[in-house]
């Protein structure tokens, strides 16, 4: 059985823009997707929760209801929902919003056929992985408790659970807890399990996530260090690079000048 057909509510004021995404969504995507279109920020409230969109890509200037008020409330009412903001201003402006309400990517106009799709591909799968976990909860979590030793659903559980990881790490909120309540166990039986299965405790396993994404990252001169820590779930600048300097050696910055040094001395 395949993957569903995802559902993607595109929401622009400007019917050229809406017309654009919808034609690389089709082009891209073909059968993968449902595509439906609004055009104002009010109506992507109403039609993500009533048509259980999965996917939202939001222009976030929009009149009325901006992009960040509509994703707020959709977020409120559907929060299994990945977000996707599209903006024309310099990424900064609204990045630390965005990812603190949870937006999975954003892409800056004019768009890019390439980053549109790997965005919404990157959306889907972290809304397949996350309903793979929780479908995958409902059936295990009260059995799995009872029988400690039972390898093999163990075994399946984490593998969903590192899957999951793989790709949510950007998000704020994720934690040993917040995992372990999706799955209905207690926290500390869940990180004995964690560890046992990857010989690694929960958070040295999400940092180090975080700092592989990161390191790809800084490999762009124009990102700031500040946007990069926000990309891969940190709010704080600050403590970004004091875990980079502690898991990689150097500061992001002495990392990008090698980066760059690396790639032929002339960046």
């Amino acid at each position: 059985r395949g993957m569903r057909m995802i559902k993607i509510l595109i929401a622009d004021d400007e019917g050229y823009e809406r017309e654009l995404l919808a034609e690389i969504l089709d082009k891209r995507l073909g059968r993968e997707a449902e595509v439906r279109m609004v055009e104002n920020g009010r109506l992507a409230v109403d039609a993500a929760s009533l048509w259980a969109a999965d996917v939202v890509l939001m222009d976030i200037e929009m009149p009325g209801i901006n992009g960040i008020d509509a994703a707020r409330q959709i977020l409120a009412q559907r929060p299994e929902c990945k977000l996707i903001f599209i903006t024309a201003y310099s990424l900064f402006t609204y990045a630390h919003e965005a990812v603190k309400l949870g937006a999975c990517d954003y892409i800056l106009k004019p768009v890019d056929p390439d980053d549109v799709e790997r965005a919404v591909r990157r959306a889907a799968a972290q809304a397949e992985a996350q309903r793979q976990l929780e479908a995958m909860a409902a059936a295990a979590s009260g059995e799995l408790l009872e029988s400690a030793d039972n390898y093999d659903k163990a075994a399946v559980l984490m593998g969903k659970v590192k899957k999951y990881l793989q790709h949510n790490y950007m998000m704020y909120d994720i934690s040993l807890d917040s995992v372990s309540a999706i799955l209905n166990l207690n926290a500390s039986y869940f990180s004995s399990l964690f560890k046992r299965t990857f010989q690694v405790n929960f958070l040295d396993y999400l940092t180090e996530l975080r700092m592989d994404a990161a390191k790809e990252l800084l490999r762009d001169p124009l990102r700031s260090t500040a946007e990069v820590a926000n990309m891969v779930g940190y709010e704080s600048a600050n403590y970004f690079t004091r875990a980079f300097k502690k898991k990689v050696g150097m500061t992001p910055t002495e990392y990008r000048r090698g980066a760059a040094q690396g790639r032929g001395g002339t960046a």
